[in-house]
């Protein structure tokens, strides 16, 4: 088996903002095997300033890998463990050498065309003009569950727009969630779950900084609004470091994004144990191209979780590979009528 990876840069449509700052552009990587007359190809979706593994000799690690290929792959995710976007790439590369088709890795219902994913529609961080522009679109596109990205503006104009947004559509109309990213203070934190809580949302995702786990454990315990961990998550490795993390904090919900959790079963292992513990979860892309969404959905389409899952980024840039994924009314459907151009 011979192995070999590729940078490539995604260009946003226009600049995503969070409350970790506004971006342009997202670095990813690609690994590709060849076998015989087969080929596989994963994607190592590293975020620059979020994942663990944003190191200097990232790529020296990657080299690696290409040189030890022929490895067992248990043997070479248990060399990675500090690289879960390596071992989500690896795992997905070597799925897809297995398969039939490469780019259909967990043959089902949903890679035949007949069935599809529920999706959040993702509103981004901007002006109030700029994410009332956003609502409006994911409305008219059929999506009835809208994630709004918050913390960078006034919190007032936030609620604001949680406001309008009630006033039109009830809770069976719409599904509300908001995502953090760490951007409330410890101290007034409780004050804003309670604020926020007024408007009928299914959940705020990581309201505080992680690494905080008697405040967050705190927070879960007297919150109006149920909680869902994200960031907390990155950057725990090992069983008992997940198993004490959340029998100490106690979260309603997890959020798993296998770039940064360390793949498929690093991902599925913090699903059993939060389903020891009666805390639900759903899945996230982690702005991959359409490579690693591709693999994302249709493993988190294997899981058989109903809820609507957060895999609508693949519209999201200007030069994603052309692939058969398309959203349709809030859905995530694979279109066989459109085909693969991967020609790195």
């Amino acid at each position: 088996m011979k192995a070999n990876y590729q940078r490539y840069i995604l260009k946003f449509k226009r600049p995503s903002g969070t409350s970790r700052g506004v971006m342009t552009t997202k670095e990813t990587w690609f690994i590709m095997l060849s076998h015989k007359d087969k080929n596989g190809i994963g994607e190592c979706g590293i975020l620059r300033g979020l994942s663990i593994d944003d190191q200097p000799d990232y790529e020296d690690k990657l080299k690696w890998v290409c040189e030890n290929i022929n490895l067992e792959l248990e043997e070479l995710l248990s060399k990675l463990v500090e690289f879960p976007s390596i071992q989500f790439g690896l795992e997905t590369a070597f799925k897809s050498l297995e398969s039939l088709d490469q780019f259909q890795i967990f043959p089902s219902a949903f890679t035949k065309g007949f069935d599809g994913i529920p999706i959040n529609g993702l509103v981004w961080m901007g002006s109030e003009d700029f994410m009332r522009e956003q609502i409006k679109e994911k409305i008219n596109a059929g999506f009835d569950c809208i994630k709004l990205k918050i913390g960078a503006i006034d919190f007032q104009t936030e609620l604001d727009i949680l406001k309008s947004i009630r006033k039109e559509f009830s809770v069976s109309d719409i599904e509300l969630r908001v995502d953090a990213n760490g951007a409330f203070s410890k101290d007034d934190a409780l004050e804003k779950l309670k604020w926020l809580s007024e408007y009928q949302l299914h959940s705020i995702e990581q309201p505080i900084k992680p690494k905080q786990f008697d405040v967050m454990a705190r927070l879960c315990e007297m919150t109006p609004l149920p909680i869902a961990l994200d960031e907390e998550l990155i950057g725990v490795f090992f069983q008992e470091e997940k198993q004490h993390l959340l029998q100490t904090i106690k979260p309603q919900y997890i959020i798993l994004k296998p770039s940064l959790v360390g793949g498929f079963s690093g991902s599925k292992h913090w699903i059993d144990l939060a389903e020891d513990l009666n805390i639900k979860w759903w899945i996230t892309s982690a702005l991959e191209s359409n490579i690693g969404l591709n693999a994302i959905a249709q493993w988190t389409y294997s899981l058989k979780n109903s809820m609507p899952q957060g895999l609508g980024t693949g519209s999201l840039f200007t030069n994603n590979i052309p692939s058969p994924l398309i959203v349709k009314n809030g859905t995530l459907h694979y279109n066989l009528k459109q085909h693969w151009k991967f020609n790195l």
